[in-house]
């Protein structure tokens, strides 16, 4: 079972969280291999925002397939209340935090503290910049770290968020690191893209800038479930976003709202059905730590 939120733990962990945060970064960078140094690269462009005289900020690199994200409202709100429940008095870690707004919302809901844990110095200074402007500075913490292998005591987390990140890891050594930072009885939450459905597949393929090399081999599939069932209880999965897809050519036209309800409605019915569950743009799943 997870374990009683006290001062002394919120006070190691701190200690060992800015022990990380005041490393050598030269040192560090050296000790990485070149598949982590371009998944730094990679995101930091991803995060860099640059000035925009005309408009909202933008970023460096504007990817085409943010505009797919418009259509996720049902595994939004899944995961928004998902956090909301878990995280109260929880020691909660966002694992790969990017922009930071998992860690965000769980240090709102009630955190004792919410840790984000990126590859990218670039996403972790802005995340404390978000921090400081939505008021939750005091319950939160940022770190530049590697998420197979972060350094972090064990056991210090009751809760772990983790939202399309995986994919970016060797899960050899990720589920294991996850596994040893997790208390007994502590839960994670997993948002991932699937390996299955051929037309997604095809569009993988077609835009490659959009992902590093090793992202675009290690999009998730069952196969790497039954590889976590070694490590973790495998709960609650879930299959996301087929037809919803669909009303993203209207996202700025009126029809787009009524088009997408209808996908929404499509996807409750039609993603409940074996097999043509893996033609889901996304799943997501629990992964629990047994009390031993």
């Amino acid at each position: 079972m997870t374990g009683t939120l006290t001062p002394d733990r919120i006070t190691t962990l701190r200690s060992a969280l800015r022990a990380a945060d005041q490393r050598s970064n030269e040192e560090w960078l050296r000790s990485l291999s070149a598949r982590k140094l371009e998944e730094i690269e990679f995101h930091d462009l991803d995060r860099t925002v640059v000035p925009n005289e005309m408009g909202p900020p933008q970023y460096e690199r504007e990817t085409g397939n943010k505009k797919f994200y418009s259509t996720t409202d049902l595994s939004n709100r899944y995961v928004a209340d998902w956090i909301d429940r878990h995280s109260r008095n929880r020691v909660v870690l966002d694992y790969a935090c990017g922009a930071g707004h998992s860690t965000i919302r769980a240090a709102r809901a009630g955190a004792g503290l919410a840790v984000g844990l990126d590859i990218s110095r670039v996403s972790v200074e802005a995340c404390r910049r978000r921090a400081a402007a939505a008021g939750v500075s005091g319950n939160t913490f940022f770190v530049q770290g590697d998420c197979e292998n972060t350094g972090l005591p064990s056991d210090s987390f009751d809760v772990l968020i983790c939202m399309g990140m995986l994919h970016h890891l060797d899960l050899s050594y990720a589920l294991p690191e996850m596994r040893r930072l997790l208390r007994p009885g502590g839960r994670c939450l997993a948002v991932e893209a699937l390996d299955y459905n051929p037309a997604i597949k095809l569009y993988r393929w077609l835009t490659p800038a959009m992902r590093t090399e090793w992202e675009k081999r290690h999009i998730l599939s069952l196969r790497d479930i039954r590889f976590a069932r070694r490590f973790f209880e495998v709960r609650e999965m879930r299959f996301w976003h087929l037809f919803s897809i669909l009303s993203t050519p209207l996202r700025h036209t009126p029809l787009f709202r009524p088009a997408l309800a209808a996908g929404d409605a499509l996807d409750r019915v039609a993603l409940r059905i074996p097999g043509l569950s893996l033609m889901a743009w996304m799943f997501s799943f629990e992964l629990v730590k047994r009390s031993e």
